[in-house]
């Protein structure tokens, strides 16, 4: 069996955003908690996209539920982090540790 293939910093950084909207994030709640904390403009399309390629991966799932009635009623989806894709992010964040470990970054740049 084969190791699973690793996170990108983008799909890390989703998944995290996920477990911290307590699996009941919509996708726009997601782009909206990335970008308060990482203080960065995220292209929504790159957040969906996203989303749908961890579905896939089956490290996230979704389920629709009826939207309140100030939007119409539309249906809005929401997203659950799935047990492997907490397991990943467990992992991503162990490598980065390791890599982190012992490692100084100069402060000064000038």
């Amino acid at each position: 069996m084969h190791a699973p293939s690793p996170l990108g910093e983008f799909e890390l950084t989703v998944l995290m955003a996920a477990l911290r909207l307590k699996n009941e994030g919509t996708g726009s709640a997601v782009r909206d908690e990335i970008e308060r904390l990482t203080e960065r403009s995220i292209a929504r399309g790159a957040v969906y996209v996203t989303l749908d390629r961890l579905e896939a991966k089956k490290l996230l799932s979704s389920r629709r539920v009826v939207g309140a009635a100030e939007r119409g009623g539309r249906p809005r989806r929401l997203y659950r982090v799935e047990p492997a894709g907490q397991r990943a992010v467990e992992r991503s964040l162990g490598a980065l540790d390791r890599m982190r470990a012992g490692l100084r970054l100069a402060r000064d740049h000038s």
